[in-house]
């Protein structure tokens, strides 16, 4: 149910989401994800030059004749949004939350697919999918994915894209254009993403985005002297003293090593992607990604 306040909120995120969409990356959103999808549309005999790939032997065994299937571009898309809603999304140094900045950046790339005609839905993960909101049309159901965007509890505080990544592919059979929302922060000690598996058989099955979100601090330590710093996830609390230089080279050559081995892997499996900050204008960040499809 809408309670007067969330109604105003969601009315608020509408309104600036759905303008961005409008002016900013609706050409991008179908150049970028049109037409790449391709469904069977029928069959026909073998021409010279056909590939052989598309032979449909049991037509040909029928009918003792070469005869090869035909495609046609899908022009409707099925658009996932996974959005991470572990405890590390509440934080935020500078001008907004990484909450903030997935809700707004989910409800534009949902403006953008219904703009296109394209059904939406949305998969809440934290250490386990929390929510599923199957695809599906219309403006009522894009208001319940924002809706659930600046309210959704989650059980867990923890993260497992595999759980999220696993789920995807064996919750939508057909072909989708899934756009992975969270700050990736699912890693071993060494920085080693965790989730190499899952995103491998996702990323075979459907067409994947990953929008990396992260705060300035998640890079480095300021130099403020001894502090008391708690893990949203966990909860575990520890003092650390940031004026050890060595302790901060340590902490930046650790997160430098992480990014690079996720973007590593993303590009291992064809995955588009784009790290975006909670101080910077997202609407560059998804530019670019829709501009290097």
């Amino acid at each position: 149910m809408f309670t007067n306040e969330l109604l105003k909120k969601v009315r608020k995120i509408e309104i600036k989401t759905k303008r961005l969409s409008r002016q900013i990356f609706a050409g991008e959103y179908h150049s970028a994800f049109k037409g790449r999808g391709m469904a069977f549309s029928e069959v026909r005999e073998y021409q010279f030059g056909d590939d052989v790939r598309n032979m449909d032997w049991n037509v040909t065994a029928r009918l003792n004749a070469p005869f090869i299937k035909v495609f046609e571009e899908e022009r409707e898309l099925t658009v996932v949004l996974m959005i991470d809603v572990s405890g590390s999304r509440f934080f935020g140094s500078a001008m907004r939350t990484k909450k903030e900045l997935i809700t707004e950046i989910a409800a534009v790339l949902s403006f953008s697919a219904s703009a296109n005609n394209d059904k939406v839905g949305a998969l809440f993960f934290s250490s386990k999918v929390e929510k599923f909101i199957p695809p599906k049309k219309g403006r009522s159901h894009l208001l319940r994915i924002i809706r659930e965007l600046l309210e959704f509890r989650p059980q867990d505080n923890g993260t497992d894209l595999s759980e999220a990544l696993r789920f995807l592919t064996n919750a939508i059979k057909k072909r989708c254009t899934a756009f992975l929302l969270s700050d990736m922060l699912d890693t071993d000690a060494e920085g080693n993403p965790r989730y190499e598996h899952a995103l491998r058989i996702a990323a075979g099955r459907h067409d994947m985005y990953a929008i990396s979100v992260y705060d300035k601090l998640e890079k480095e330590l300021p130099d403020v002297g001894l502090i008391k710093i708690a893990d949203s996830e966990s909860g575990r609390q520890e003092w650390v003293d940031t004026s050890s230089r060595k302790l901060r080279e340590s902490y930046a050559g650790w997160a430098r090593s992480a990014d690079q081995k996720r973007s590593q892997l993303l590009k291992r499996y064809k995955i588009g992607s784009v790290s975006v900050a909670t101080d910077s204008d997202y609407v560059k960040g998804l530019v670019t990604l829709f501009q290097k499809q």
